[in-house]
């Protein structure tokens, strides 16, 4: 089974062994001399009584504390936390319909509408983002029919189609308008269009086409970013009206750049134009072609003119991560084996110079596996903190069928999760504390929770997903919607909710409580873009209406079990064929009681 990618090379030393006074503070330093009782930790003995009856058996009397909180999650308390996350997604999507459409965004503690800074235009952090396009409502088009919400769907399309133009004097982010508005648009298409009705009969009389018209439009005034580059590169912005700005810079990010194919490749399929995914594959492979030659790594800026690279830090999270996560998204998409060759060999190397701590998630003694941020050259550690981006990559672990790596990183993230109801933006590891204080309510951790509730079904992710609507509910709630935290220890806020609180971190929430969702039921499999928006694994996509059909996949064997991501919201069944969840791990803990003992004492939970 070729797509599972387990490297044994990993570097085994301690990723605290930085120097005496910095191991001094090593964890595994942390947990000497303390003796911890195991339970639920090892197999137990299969007699006459089934496998299932004898990990139950684990969970009989007062046993460790961890078997003891996260060992059942019952059906009421399900439907609670689903109706919950339900209520959580309209408070914010009624008041943003209420109190800010047609502006992109809501303030949801003024309970008034925010467009772009016109006043300020380098301030990026909003005008990369805000387009004056009704960011909100097209970024949540999909979230409706996730949650069944059919009449309102129709109504968004509605409202959308009659009030949205692209024709605006606006700089954006080219990474942004694409994952967000572009990707929104194309999956609401194809799922307005389904002949399969995954959601019932979601199309309305007198569609015609126009969101995948929006969807080219807004396509055709990205591609300038892609004129006028020495490497193919794409510049970062765009105006929508007159194209790359005069005063643009000349410096991107790896995942800014390189995680445009999805979108532009369905796009292109769709319409038999190939310039978008040509445009997209040919910045991919740019990105590619100037990785390390000593580590096999990429670096975090890169030079578009000249391919230098201005950033050399090489890890998971910021200007980094949707990369990774395209290559392998971008290959179950379309069936390009360049996009899995790269995805595999970029994998590998990250296992080597970025992973460190124990050889095993769930075996052995040493730190916890963590993966670091380095040079992208040498492999040397460059600093001491990850940041809560990289909490996505658990749930590509998962798609990847690296299930037991993906459940130990998600346990670290989750650990900081509990000290402080939320994730800081960077957190220290070495210092047990955050280098940056705030959360805008990102959904990579529960993105990560879900796939991985979906890939074993334990408990232990229900209860995950509950203490992180139940912090939301706590900590983030105002007046009109959930607040950014401005810091996650005082919990002050900030008077900004982004639209992917209602794409993507509700929708997660919601499809981890919601079993009879369509997603999981239907003969449909789906994927999600890096924004959340749902997508049908179709054989459309695999052919080229520009060119003969695109090659098949190969041998039978991975047409049998092509890769986890196939059947993902597809009820997972196909996780049990292929072998890749040890029985005990859906009845005992994922992550042994010691094990997630040692991580939480780690960040300092006691």
């Amino acid at each position: 089974m070729f797509y599972i990618t387990h490297v044994h090379s990993v570097k085994r030393n301690s990723w605290c062994s930085l120097g005496t006074d910095q191991r001094n503070n090593a964890w595994s330093q942390r947990i000497q001399g303390h003796t911890y009782e195991e339970t639920a930790s090892t197999c137990a003995k299969v007699g006459d009584e089934s496998l299932k009856r004898s990990y139950l058996n684990l969970f009989d009397g007062n046993k460790d504390e961890y078997v003891r909180r996260y060992s059942s999650f019952p059906d009421t308390l399900k439907v609670k936390m689903k109706d919950m996350a339900k209520e959580m997604f309209y408070f914010g999507y009624d008041n943003y319909m209420k109190y800010a459409f047609p502006e992109d965004e809501l303030n949801p503690i003024d309970c008034e509408g925010r467009g772009p800074d016109v006043l300020n235009p380098s301030n990026i952090n909003i005008n990369d983002v805000l387009g004056n396009y009704s960011l909100t409502l097209i970024d949540t088009l999909d979230t409706l029919l996730v949650l069944g919400n059919v009449t309102e769907f129709q109504r968004a399309v509605k409202l959308v189609i009659d009030t949205v133009s692209f024709d605006k004097d606006s700089t954006v982010q080219v990474f942004e308008a694409n994952i967000r508005i572009l990707g929104s648009l194309i999956s609401a298409h194809i799922l307005l269009t389904d002949p399969k009705h995954p959601f019932g009969e979601v199309g309305f009389e007198g569609y015609d086409n126009e969101l995948l018209h929006l969807a080219h439009d807004l396509a055709v005034r990205l591609l300038p970013a892609f004129e006028n580059t020495s490497t193919g590169i794409p510049y970062p912005r765009v105006n929508l009206k007159t194209g790359v700005p005069l005063d643009s810079i000349n410096e991107t990010c790896t995942a800014g750049a390189g995680s445009l194919l999805v979108e532009f490749g369905i796009l292109s399929r769709l319409i038999g134009d190939s310039t978008f995914e040509w445009v997209a594959r040919r910045a991919v492979r740019a990105l590619w072609n100037l990785r390390s030659n000593e580590t096999g790594l990429l670096g975090n800026v890169v030079n578009i003119q000249t391919g230098q690279w201005v950033g050399k830090q090489s890890g998971l999270g910021a200007g980094m991560d949707s990369f990774y996560e395209y290559l392998l998204k971008s290959y179950i998409l379309f069936g390009e084996k360049e996009d899995y060759k790269m995805f595999q060999a970029a994998y590998e190397s990250i296992q080597n110079h970025l992973r460190r701590g124990r050889e095993s998630c769930n075996e052995g003694e040493g730190d916890p596996p963590l993966y670091v941020n380095v040079n992208m050259f040498s492999g040397e550690i460059m600093n001491t903190w990850i940041d809560s981006l990289q909490a996505f990559f658990p749930g590509l672990q998962v798609l990847n069928g690296d299930v037991d790596n993906a459940i130990c990183l998600h346990a670290f993230y989750y650990a900081i999760w509990k000290r402080f109801g939320a994730l800081p933006e960077r957190y220290n590891w070495q210092l047990q504390a955050p280098d940056v204080l705030f959360y805008p309510l990102r959904p990579e951790l529960v993105e990560s929770t879900y796939l991985l509730y979906q890939a074993t079904k334990n408990p232990f992710y229900l209860h995950v997903g509950m203490d992180i609507l139940q912090s939301l509910e706590k900590d983030a709630k105002v007046r009109c919607g959930y607040a950014t935290l401005h810091h996650v220890v005082d919990k002050s806020k900030e008077d900004r909710m982004e639209s992917f609180f209602l794409s993507e971190t509700c929708k997660y929430l919601y499809l981890l409580f919601d079993e009879d969702n369509p997603l999981h039921k239907s003969d449909n499999k789906y994927i999600f873009t890096t924004e959340g928006h749902v997508v049908p694994i179709d054989k459309r996509f695999r052919e080229k209406q520009w060119n003969d059909r695109a090659k098949q996949l190969g041998s039978q064997q991975h047409q049998q079990c092509k890769s986890i991501t196939l059947y993902i919201l597809s009820s997972f069944s196909l996780i049990h064929q292929c072998n890749r969840i040890p029985e005990e791990r859906r009845y005992a803990l994922p992550l042994k009681s010691v094990y997630m003992r040692q991580i939480d004492h780690m960040v300092g939970l006691f």
